[in-house]
C-alpha cells in the first residue's frame, strides 16, 4: 500500500446509522475516530459517503420503505439523520459523496474524486457490513482499486451477518487485506503491524457451526 496513493473511505457513518441497531456501533465510531485522526496527521485524503433518499421519493430503489406520503423512512434528505455523526464530522478539506444506492460508486462522484486524487488503495470501513460496505468494496475491486478493509470499523445489525460478509470478501477479493483499526494505524505510522491477506480463493470456508472460529483467523494469520 503506497500511502501517497491511498485514501480513507468511510461508508455511511451517519446519524441514521448511529441510532439504529448496529452491533458494536460505539466501537465502530471510536475506531473511525482513530483512523481519521491518523490519516489527517499523515495527509491521507478522507472521503465520506452519505446515503440519501429524496423527500419526494424520486430515485428511490425498488420497494424502498416509505411512509404514507411516499417519503423514505430511512436516510430522509430533509432530516438530520443524513448528516455525518458528530464525533466524525468532516473537516474542511475532506470530501463528502452523496449516493442513492448501496454502492458508493453507483452513479455518484466517488470515482471522479479518487481519480483526481490519483488513489490506487482504499482504507475502508463503515456500515452496514452486509449492505453498503459489501457493495462498495465489490465495486472498488471491479474497478481495480486495492482494498484494505478495517473489520472493526465496520458493523451491521447482527454479528453473524457481519462476519459472513467479511469472510465472503476475504474469500473472493483476491488482493483484499484485512486489518483491525489499531493495526492499520501502526501500518500508517510505520510501526510493525499484523494484517491478513489471502493465499488462495475460498480459503476461509465456513459453516454456521464454525464461523466464529474461522473469523478469528483474520486477526492472526500474518505478522509483519
Amino acid at each position: 500500500m503506497d500511502l501517497k496513493q491511498t485514501a480513507l473511505l468511510l461508508i455511511d457513518l451517519q446519524k441514521e446509522s448511529g441510532t439504529s441497531d448496529v452491533v458494536g456501533m460505539r466501537e465502530v465510531v471510536q475506531n473511525a475516530e482513530l483512523l481519521i485522526r491518523t490519516c489527517r496527521e499523515k495527509g491521507i485524503p478522507i472521503i465520506y459517503t452519505r446515503h440519501i433518499g429524496r423527500a419526494d421519493g424520486i430515485g428511490l430503489a425498488n420497494k424502498e420503505p416509505v411512509n404514507e406520503l411516499g417519503a423514505p423512512l430511512y436516510y430522509h434528505a430533509e432530516t438530520e439523520n443524513v448528516e455525518i455523526i458528530d464525533e466524525l464530522r468532516p473537516g474542511k478539506t475532506d470530501i463528502v459523496v452523496d449516493k442513492h444506492r448501496y454502492s458508493g460508486f453507483y452513479e455518484s462522484s466517488l470515482e471522479l474524486m479518487l481519480k483526481s486524487l490519483n488513489v490506487k488503495h482504499l482504507i475502508v470501513g463503515g456500515v452496514l457490513t452486509d449492505c453498503c460496505v459489501l457493495a462498495t468494496v465489490l465495486d472498488a475491486y471491479y474497478r481495480d482499486y486495492q482494498v484494505n478493509l478495517v473489520k472493526d470499523m465496520c458493523g451491521t445489525t447482527t454479528e453473524g451477518a457481519h462476519m459472513a460478509s467479511i469472510l465472503m470478501m476475504a474469500n473472493w477479493i483476491y488482493d483484499l487485506k484485512v486489518y483491525d483499526a489499531k493495526q492499520m494505524t501502526k501500518r500508517i505510522i510505520g510501526e510493525d503491524y499484523h494484517v491478513w491477506e489471502s493465499s488462495g480463493p475460498d480459503e476461509l470456508q465456513f459453516s454456521p457451526e464454525d464461523v466464529r472460529g474461522i473469523f478469528a483467523k483474520l486477526s492472526h494469520k500474518v505478522g509483519i
